[in-house]
């Protein structure tokens, strides 16, 4: 028995050793971004395709646009895929990245109450915050240094709205992601900046509606960027490259396209090459 109970035992270790190895090899890179492609649904859809396509695993850090950048500043990522097309080429013009390339756009929303208490429904964005900001209707704030809370701050100082002079106890700046804070607007019955992409796959709906879409200035560019090996040696370069290239491709393109909700396209590919 003792013999046995050796031989289970070394079997069992030499298994532990096989599936560290087997681990240890496996091949992946690190992408860090925004809450809106994760909370969306779109990983989900794409990256098993990739994986697939390309034999190599991502494994996704999903913040606000800002901690993204900070994340790739930092190192920790080997590839970004955000959306602030201002904060990204300023992280390239740094040299914090190799190479900035477009991928896909969508649009923001404003998220209200179907009874728009407001009166702010409509295409004009800016014209929809002055409303909101007249009437001291509730308003949630990501408030995360995001692409989407950078988005925001640019359309209420266009609007003529000094946030500063303005907060009051309407305005809730709640630091979180995009799902978490359409679940505050929700509970709030607020109003709330969103991408098209993450309410299509938001439920906790309540009485909430979309109030504003249409206006040019929603536009919502993504793009994507290889962290900078020169900073950071050990971002892998070659399985980085290999994920934009994929990105930017016929077939990435077209995968991303695919991804929809209740027959509703979430993002539209517009890579250039």
């Amino acid at each position: 028995m003792k013999l046995r109970h050796r031989f289970m035992a070394a079997l069992g270790s030499a298994a532990l050793l096989i599936a560290a190895a087997s681990h240890a090899q496996e091949r992946f890179i690190t992408v860090a971004s925004t809450t809106s492609t994760e909370q969306s649904g779109l990983f989900k859809h794409l990256l098993p395709v990739f994986e697939k396509d390309g034999g190599i695993k991502v494994r996704v850090i999903a913040r606000g646009t800002g901690q993204a950048l900070a994340t790739g500043r930092r190192g920790d990522a080997d590839v970004l895929f955000v959306h602030d097309k201002v904060a990204e080429e300023k992280f390239v013009a740094e040299g914090e990245g190799v190479k900035r390339q477009e991928v896909m756009y969508n649009d923001f929303v404003v998220i209200g109450p179907k009874s728009d208490p407001a009166k702010a429904a409509g295409k004009d964005i800016l014209e929809g915050l002055r409303r909101i900001e007249a009437a001291r209707a509730p308003f949630v704030s990501r408030g995360d240094k995001s692409g989407t809370h950078a988005a925001e701050l640019r359309y209420w100082t266009l609007a003529g709205v000094d946030l500063e002079k303005s907060k009051g106890t309407w305005y809730r700046d709640t630091g979180s992601g995009m799902g978490p804070a359409l679940n505050t607007a929700s509970s709030m019955n607020a109003y709330i900046l969103s991408d098209r992409g993450t309410w299509l796959n938001f439920k906790n709906r309540g009485e909430l509606g979309i109030v504003v879409e249409g206006d040019n200035k929603l536009f919502n560019q993504y793009g994507v960027i290889m962290v900078n090996p020169a900073r950071h040696p050990h971002v892998k370069v070659a399985d980085g490259q290999k994920f934009i290239d994929w990105l930017v491709s016929d077939v990435g393109q077209k995968t991303i396209a695919n991804y929809k909700i209740g027959g509703e396209q979430l993002f539209f590919p517009n890579a250039k090459r």
